[in-house]
């Protein structure tokens, strides 16, 4: 192979460039597309704003579902990351842990495929999933040991709560938009320490009302 040979090893490492350069495109173009229309928009638009064509596109990701796993992966990650930071920066236990929420429900408000994977998927993956938990289980252990939490509230519960607000962001963002807030502020209250009912135990049915 001589030197003029087009096809020369210092002629790969500008077209891997460019490949992530377009990879980069795509992701980024995709994560704004998914955010505002969902899983189910047409990837003919991500490819439109991304400024690649359906070929290049299709090389990186074979399928539409490849794609938004990867936004949906990286997205999460990130607002894990951010949010997990900013809760540990907060002095008050109580409003670290109501801070978690409201960036929690605020991202999903304004990200319509993150909502809808905890439905199609049971949402991110298990490592993301993992190190939510986790994030949880410190803000409620800060603020069961400062005794601003109501006694008997578990990590579960709080992860739990999480999931079905997220669902109420989803269920509610056509008809009656920002209700999600209303619904945490309710949630937030039943949490506080003043409230000194006991709970029902897991796994126990509901007792029905007698007339």
């Amino acid at each position: 192979m001589t030197s003029a040979d087009p096809a020369t090893p210092a002629s790969r490492p500008g077209r891997r460039a460019d490949a992530e350069r377009n990879r980069a495109a795509i992701i980024e173009a995709a994560g704004q597309v998914f955010a505002e229309h969902g899983g189910g928009v047409d990837v003919r638009e991500i490819a439109r704003r991304s400024g690649v064509g359906m070929g290049t596109l299709y090389r990186h990701f074979p399928t539409k579902d490849q794609l938004l796993n990867t936004v949906l992966e990286q997205q999460f990650d990130a607002w894990l990351t951010a949010a997990h930071q900013q809760a540990m920066a907060t002095a008050d236990p109580w409003r670290a842990l109501a801070g978690f929420f409201e960036q929690l429900l605020a991202d999903h408000a304004g990200n319509r495929a993150v909502v809808e994977s905890y439905t199609a998927t049971g949402g991110p993956s298990l490592s993301c999933i993992q190190r939510c938990y986790d994030c949880i289980d410190q803000l409620r252990t800060r603020c069961a040991d400062a005794g601003v939490l109501r006694p008997g509230i578990t990590t579960d519960d709080l992860f739990q709560l999480s999931g079905a607000l997220s669902q109420a962001v989803l269920t509610t963002a056509e008809s009656h938009p920002g209700q999600w807030r209303r619904l945490l502020r309710i949630s937030l209250d039943g949490l506080k320490s003043r409230n000194t009912d006991p709970l029902p135990e897991y796994g126990t049915a509901t007792p029905q009302p007698r007339f």
